[in-house]
């Protein structure tokens, strides 16, 4: 007779970390639905959370370990790929330096937990570097508002009277945003969409602003103007528990309708209803900008503007809100403190705010690091890295040279749950436990809520902590990873909090930290004590932060005359690149039929206008050149009013037309040294 039970856990196909209900029979997956008495999501999943069942089946589902040879990739048992492997590492190490190899963090198996732990991995070997995908998505809005507020706020969607979204599409990128913007819009609440394209956040709206690829800051911009010449700024708040509004207000005074108007394709009369539903919303209005503010040349400075907008109305750790959470006291992972680099990490010299925030080495500047073997000028050989889970060859900007860079490498190893374009570059490929045959902590920051990822099956594959773990083990720096397995680890991790790995598995619809409280910042001026955790105290329009490294205080926009200049003729079009859709997560799940069927190609999004005034229609076939390079694929026409004019779109995450592939990785913000991936130039031919 069959075993059948039904467990309950946290998917983790993307970062959103719904509440599931997992059906098994046998110690294999057969359905997964929605957790209804999870407060995060109330019972509802997306189509990648459902069809985890098949992708964990799939036929590319790695399962033994691969070691490349002259005639391709060979099976190997999994205590000899680790011996090799180390024994790898201490001769790289030897030879060249403890800078020449470091570990890079991908999302495919995990997030804050797997972070720490390749942190900490990085840390015990002596490595100055420690790489992830947040070099291009995260950090820089990470960085923006810890420049403003010290912390990371979260938008009370759920009591909100206006919520404007820049750049982003919460059905796609957050679901359960989206059940909490509806909870809100019962109550009366309104949205606003700023984005290229008409998007799945753009539906329920009330006003969508069609814009042209990179000028958010701009718009932002004077929308700040026009709130300030309007008198709707909160100047008991701004004076009590901000600094630098005069440098703000006499920058912003540049930015007038008629020049936003013409720079952003953003009509007058779209502004003035802009700031209308801000000034009708009073001091209950969420500003959220998206990832796809940080991927243009003013990336942390675009996240800085529209973050502004709810600080000048007071809507500050208020009730709708941007909440400033508590959450559950925790053991940090890493040994940032035990282990001082002796090498400088790449990109801190260039970048010096991510590392003064994240500690966080530069993928991009990795990559000439690695061709050149030089960094700044100065010898810097690279020879080896240990991948879990990422796929830089659909992320990173410049394909062309990320190939390049990674084939390069003596030693390349690629930890993951499937075979990927990345993996099939390295020199030992390792399997890796999924989200569901594994446990991870996982907190919620506007639940302010902790929550156990449970393990649901056990597929013997191994985990993240066991890899880092034994390679740590012979590379005779066992001590660090002192837990047997990841339930000891989750204990020491959750020891501050007073809960442990089974009183989380117990409660899998979430444990609080404490009640929700607001205005906290007035509660800590009274008691004599810091209102935000920023170097002043105060939310801070002009960053001391950003001064003190060389930068102007307040967000400014580089080479803003650029924003007036005629196109480059050979290649007139702005192309935005990595529109998220709700089938993917990034470059993932591609291999899974069901979701494949639903969008299985990439495509470049025009509007209708534009692929006339091109002799284009639905499906024609078009060749898409950037300096960096080409790629051909079929044409989206997008309808009149869904799709900014004089621009496109394309996905990434596609073998067929890697958008990366004409991505130009040079072209940085000069804060975060994030690409601009919104806004790349191209030509295009019929192919």
């Amino acid at each position: 007779m069959s075993e059948k039970k039904v467990s309950k856990s946290i998917c983790r196909m993307c970062g959103s970390g719904c509440g599931i209900e997992v059906q098994i029979e046998d110690n294999k997956l057969v359905r997964i639905s929605g957790d209804k008495d999870n407060h995060i999501n109330r019972g509802r999943i997306c189509i990648k959370g459902s069809s985890a069942v098949t992708w964990l089946d799939s036929p590319e589902r790695l399962r033994k370990p691969l070691k490349r040879t002259e005639n391709g990739f060979v099976e190997i048992p999994l205590e000899q790929a680790m011996d090799e492997i180390a024994d790898k590492i201490k001769e790289l190490q030897e030879k060249y330096g403890k800078q020449a190899v470091a570990g890079w963090k991908g999302e495919g198996t995990g997030f804050d937990q797997n972070e720490a732990l390749m942190r900490r991995f990085n840390n015990v070997i002596g490595s100055p570097n420690y790489f992830s995908n947040n070099t291009q998505c995260n950090n820089g809005r990470y960085v923006a508002f810890y420049l403003n507020y010290g912390c990371w706020p979260q938008a009370d969607f759920r009591n909100t009277k206006l919520a404007l979204f820049w750049g982003t599409n919460s059905p796609a990128a957050h679901s359960y945003w989206t059940q909490d913007l509806n909870e809100g819009r019962e109550k009366g609440a309104k949205s606003i969409v700023i984005d290229v394209r008409y998007n799945e956040q753009a539906r329920i709206a009330d006003l969508f602003v069609p814009i042209k690829p990179g000028t958010d800051a701009v718009l932002g911009y004077c929308v700040i103007n026009q709130m300030i010449e309007r008198n709707l700024v909160n100047m008991e708040f701004v004076e009590k528990f901000t600094i630098g509004f005069d440098e703000l207000k006499e920058y912003a005074k540049q930015f007038t309708k008629e020049f936003a108007s013409r720079i952003t394709g953003v009509e007058e009369a779209v502004i003035d209803q802009m700031v209308d539903m801000i000034e009708e919303a009073g001091d209950q209005v969420c500003s959220w900008p998206g990832t796809g503010l940080e991927h243009q040349r003013n990336g942390v400075s675009n996240s800085r503007i529209t973050s502004l907008i709810d600080c000048l109305v007071g809507a500050v750790d208020q009730k709708g809100g941007m909440l400033l959470t508590e959450n559950h006291k925790r053991n940090d992972l890493t040994l940032n403190d035990e282990f001082v680099r002796e090498l400088e990490p790449i990109g801190r010299s260039k970048y010096p705010i991510i590392d003064y925030f994240k500690r966080e080495s530069h993928t991009l500047m990795l990559m000439d690091t690695i061709l050149t073997g030089k960094y700044e000028g100065r010898d810097y050989p690279f020879k080896g890295l240990i991948m879990t889970a990422a796929d830089p060859m659909f992320t990173e900007a410049n394909t062309s040279k990320t190939k390049k860079a990674l084939s390069s490498l003596e030693l390349f190893v690629v930890k993951d749950v499937m075979m990927t374009e990345t993996a099939k570059l390295a020199h030992y490929i390792i399997p890796a436990a999924s989200n569901f045959e594994r446990d991870e902590i996982y907190f919620n920051g506007i639940e302010q809520s902790c929550y156990l990822a449970a393990k649901c099956i056990d597929s013997g594959l191994q985990t993240e902590y066991e890899f880092l773990k034994g390679l740590a083990d012979r590379l005779g720096a066992g001590e660090y990873f002192p837990w047997k397995d990841e339930k000891e680890l989750i204990n020491y991790i959750m020891e501050p909090s007073g809960y442990d790995y089974d009183y989380l598995k117990e409660h899998p619809s979430g444990v609080r930290a404490c009640p929700v409280r607001y205005k906290k910042h007035e509660e800590r001026l009274a008691r004599g004590e810091k209102p935000f955790p920023t170097p002043t105290g105060k939310i801070e329009l002009c960053s001391t932060v950003l001064e003190k490294f060389g930068y102007k205080g307040i967000p400014t926009i580089d080479d803003l005359p650029d924003y007036v200049k005629e196109p480059d003729p050979e290649y007139p079009w702005p192309c935005s690149t990595g529109a998220r859709k709700v089938y993917y997560f990034h470059g993932r799940y591609r291999n899974i039929p069901q979701i494949k069927k639903a969008h299985p190609h990439a495509e470049v999004e025009i509007h209708e206008e534009d692929a006339e005034s091109l002799g284009l229609k639905e499906g024609d076939l078009v060749k898409v050149t950037s300096k960096q390079g080409s790629i051909t694929l079929p044409v989206k026409v997008m309808q009149r009013g869904t799709f900014a004019k004089g621009a496109v779109q394309i996905t990434h995450g596609f073998a067929d037309a890697n958008a990366n592939l004409l991505t130009d990785d040079t072209d940085r913000c000069p804060i975060s040294g994030f690409p601009a991936l919104k806004c790349v130039n191209v030509r295009i031919e019929k192919a």
